[in-house]
């Protein structure tokens, strides 16, 4: 089975204008991504899936001195970019990463392709993030061809900006699987969406250097050291239909 896997990225950000391409420990945000997934050997193809502003330019030449495929569509209908950026790719799977988290386990990543491989296209949907058990900004997620399809066809409102919404949260039909990963870290966060986001994770990259960090030494890590769990607690994710 052939699983597509898709960043999306932009430089237009609500509360962090830009922030895919700072630089954290010598290599961009979207940098680190791209070499977890690589790591990984999880996927068949990689292609970012960014959008035609101008500003977005950038993420497009970062993606060349990358050496990774880049499609370039819709600003805020980010599902029909990612059915653009399938056009012409074999795949009966897409794997959806965000370009604001890179603190990703290449471990998790391999996983849940091995997990949905296995399973034979009998899911819709398959994540980590069902369960709740893993920091934010870790989770991983994969949908299947043709339930990524339907969404695009049926889908409107916020479930076109983040994509798998629909088939996760939708209309409840689409066959799901969550992978938990106890014990739970669910109130840990590592994504990138402030600068209090920012700062926690410039401590970890600090600490631990410039790899990528398997989630339990993280985790470890992070519960270790309250103060700095503290610097982005008070950070509340937005609700699906706000972002």
């Amino acid at each position: 089975m052939r699983i597509v896997g898709i960043i999306q990225a932009r430089m237009g950000s609500t509360r962090l204008p830009g922030k895919v391409l700072r630089d954290l420990g010598g290599r961009t945000v979207l940098g680190w991504v791209v070499r977890a997934v690589r790591e990984s050997g999880a996927v068949d193809e990689l292609v970012v899936a960014t959008t035609t502003e101008a500003a977005d330019d950038a993420v497009a030449a970062e993606c060349a001195a990358l050496g990774v495929a880049c499609h370039r569509g819709p600003v805020d209908d980010v599902l029909t970019r990612f059915a653009q950026a399938l056009e012409g790719r074999a795949g009966e799977a897409v794997m959806r990463f965000t370009a604001d988290c890179p603190l990703l386990d290449p471990a998790v990543i391999r996983e849940a392709a091995l997990v949905y491989r296995a399973l034979g296209g009998t899911l819709d949907y398959l994540s980590t993030g069902l369960s709740g058990t893993l920091p934010r900004g870790l989770d991983v997620e994969i949908a299947g061809l043709a339930a990524l399809r339907r969404a695009d066809r049926e889908a409107t409102a916020y479930h076109r900006t983040h994509v798998t919404s629909y088939v996760y949260a939708g209309p409840g039909d689409f066959r799901l699987l969550g992978l938990a990963y106890p014990p739970g870290a669910g109130d840990l966060r590592v994504t990138l969406d402030t600068d209090a986001d920012w700062r926690l994770i410039a401590h970890v990259v600090a600490a631990l250097g410039d790899r990528c960090v398997p989630f339990r030494e993280l985790v470890g890590w992070l519960r270790d050291r309250p103060e700095v769990c503290r610097l982005n607690a008070h950070v509340e994710q937005k609700e699906l239909q706000d972002a």
